[in-house]
């Protein structure tokens, strides 16, 4: 079976998508009507933009979403049997299997952008990536800390990613290195994205989320919250959610893909970061960067 894939923020680079535009009508015509929704021309951005313009979250996640769904669009023969996406790439996800239109997607991640933005404004916030430390370690030391900090990304066996007030995760931190991690390392992010610090966002789209229609997908989504194929557009709705203040279990969802009969895993977006992460979590699946 196939499973496609869809990156999260991250992923972007100066002169995305602007292969897509010059070469496909499809492609050109989806593009403008982005800059049309969003009420600024971010392919321009997108294609001619610094690596700081990139990285504001306004700019980002409405990009690497509509270079994944842009390019999903173009590919030949793209029949999903089944999809997931990384954070963000759910939504890109969820466009690619029917479940939302292209303009609904687009609608409800500038408005997940723009309120996650405001939440990581409130408090001092931020995430560190964990390398080789047993997940349950990781998850006992971040109970233990007097503050707020959390397991927030399951990217494979052996890389975690933290989440959390400042002075909790760095303290964390501190306390994975004298458990043996290999590194444990502050990441450059906006905020705690996937802990408690982001449910002012989380209430926020809840609202647009639940003013949205959403359809039954041509095939199932695995779902960050759950990593669990999800079929049902009520509860796809509920997940996606408590995705904002909810861990990714991205390693649970792709050993679920495989358990449930994906044999190739095709990427479709900017980057290769997906790929990596999957050959990681199992070498026998034939890995593709669309």
């Amino acid at each position: 079976m196939k499973a496609y894939v869809f990156p999260g923020q991250g992923a972007q680079f100066t002169g995305m998508g602007k292969d897509l535009y010059e070469n496909s009508a499809v492609a050109k015509e989806m593009f403008e009507k982005a800059n049309e929704i969003l009420g600024f021309r971010i392919t321009d951005i997108m294609f001619e933009g610094t690596a700081e313009e990139l990285k504001e979250t306004k700019v980002t996640q409405p990009a690497v979403f509509l270079h994944s769904v842009i390019l999903a669009k173009t590919l030949e023969d793209f029949k999903p049997e089944m999809v997931a996406g990384h954070s963000l790439g759910e939504f890109s996800a969820l466009v690619a299997n029917g479940a939302l239109s292209f303009e609904d997607g687009l609608k409800l991640v500038s408005q997940r952008a723009l309120a996650m933005q405001k939440a990581c404004e409130i408090t001092p916030s931020t995430m560190a990536a964990v390398l080789n430390l047993d997940d349950k370690i990781v998850e006992d030391i971040c109970a233990s800390i007097d503050g707020v900090v959390v397991a927030a990304n399951y990217n494979c066996p052996g890389q975690l990613v933290i989440s959390g007030e400042y002075k909790a995760v760095e303290l964390a931190c501190e306390k994975m290195k004298e458990a043996g991690a290999k590194r444990a390392l502050i990441l450059p992010v906006g905020g705690a994205f996937h802990s408690p610090m982001m449910e002012p966002a989380r209430e926020e789209l809840a609202a647009a989320i639940e003013a949205t229609t959403f359809s039954q997908p041509i095939c199932p989504v695995y779902q960050n919250v759950t990593a669990s194929a999800v079929s049902d557009a009520n509860e796809i709705k509920k997940n996606l959610i408590i995705q904002l203040t909810a861990p990714v279990k991205w390693t649970q969802s792709v050993n679920q893909m495989i358990a449930d009969g994906a044999t190739s895993f095709t990427e479709v977006g900017p980057g290769k970061v997906l790929v990596g992460l999957v050959n990681k979590i199992n070498k026998e699946v034939e890995t593709i960067s669309a």
